[in-house]
């Protein structure tokens, strides 16, 4: 790796990329995996020496071909903002290889999305990708948010679902309005109601775990037990780097976020297997959106600044992630968690 970088990555453009190929370790192999695992720690040194917009990727892969959606994300403008990455492609199946895009400017034409919490913000940027990709997006927010929803929704040709993600029948409900069934479910609603443990109320607790961890589980459980999810489908949920990292003041923000980083892992290779749908996460970093502006300068400043790159990220960087996690021919990207952080100063 030294022989091969060392002359050429003083000469890497400003805002260029470099991914380095790996392979998954040999767990009986000492030696190959001491060697696999150093490439970890030199990717994400390297991300944190290069600045000037580089990103630094290590790709670990079992097949190529698995791997042809990751490596065209990785080295597009799509992932400006993920650095640092440890990312793993296995083998694409039968069924994967034949739901690949038949149309690279529009690869999810003649499928539908769903994405909660998609009245504002990451949501919406999230939902106006994946029609921009050709997806039928159907939006889901809270009823007090349905105005914003409805004018989302016509902007993207799209359809409102109005509900509360948190309703008991929440699940069994968006079955029903979709009956032809659905291909993506991204999982973005989420809330914060920061406080020190000491001082945090049973309530502000419970309703941050309800809506962010409790209605992914429960609602993804339902969703792939009536079969709405259709085989080659994609579940996208939202983690975060405070679940990763933690964060002060955040014990039940933190507690969701990590929360979803297990599903992610525990429930991946089973849907793969059992319904032939992946699970994955997307975990956001210091996002510039209407909640962090409301952050005090002297924190918000500190945020943006807190990463390799030196800049807060935007939702089109959080959707873009999205986007290629849901694309066709990313069924060898299963159970991975990305940090869309710049690389952030804070945890792995």
């Amino acid at each position: 790796v030294h022989a091969a970088l060392h002359p050429v990555v003083r000469g890497v453009r400003d805002s260029g990329r470099i991914v380095v190929l790996g392979t998954a370790p040999d767990p009986a192999d000492h030696h190959q995996a001491a060697a696999q695992q150093a490439l970890e720690g030199f990717v994400r040194s390297l991300g944190k020496e290069t600045g000037r917009g580089r990103t630094v990727q290590l790709v670990r892969i079992t097949d190529v071909p698995g791997a042809e959606t990751t490596l065209r994300f990785l080295l597009s403008p799509k992932s400006a903002y993920v650095s640092g990455q440890v990312i793993t492609t296995g083998a694409l199946g039968e069924q994967a290889a034949a739901t690949g895009a038949a149309d690279e400017d529009k690869p999810l034409a003649g499928r539908t999305a769903l994405v909660t919490g998609a009245a504002r913000g990451i949501g919406e940027a999230v939902a106006a990708t994946l029609a921009r990709d050709g997806a039928h997006v159907v939006v889901l927010d809270v009823p007090a948010a349905q105005s914003d929803l409805v004018a989302v929704a016509e902007r993207l040709g799209g359809t409102a679902l109005p509900l509360d993600i948190t309703a008991e029948d929440a699940g069994e409900r968006i079955a029903a309005a979709l009956p032809d069934g659905l291909d993506i479910l991204v999982h973005n609603a989420g809330i914060t109601r920061d406080r020190r443990l000491q001082n945090m109320p049973a309530d502000r607790w419970a309703s941050v775990l309800d809506v962010n961890l409790a209605s992914v589980l429960t609602t993804t459980d339902a969703l792939l037990k009536a079969g709405t999810i259709r085989p080659g489908g994609r579940i996208v949920a939202t983690a975060s780097i405070a679940g990763l990292a933690g964060n002060s003041g955040q014990t039940n923000y933190a507690a969701s976020k990590a929360g979803i980083v297990g599903l992610v892992r525990s429930l991946g290779p089973r849907a793969l297997a059992e319904h032939g749908v992946t699970v994955n996460a997307v975990a956001p970093g210091f996002i510039e959106t209407k909640m962090t502006a409301a952050v005090p300068l002297f924190i918000r400043e500190a945020g943006r600044r807190m990463n390799s790159l030196a800049q807060g990220g935007r939702p089109a960087d959080v959707a873009e992630t999205t986007a290629w996690f849901a694309h066709p021919g990313s069924g060898a990207v299963n159970g991975q968690v990305v940090r869309v952080c710049g690389q952030s100063l804070l945890g792995a």
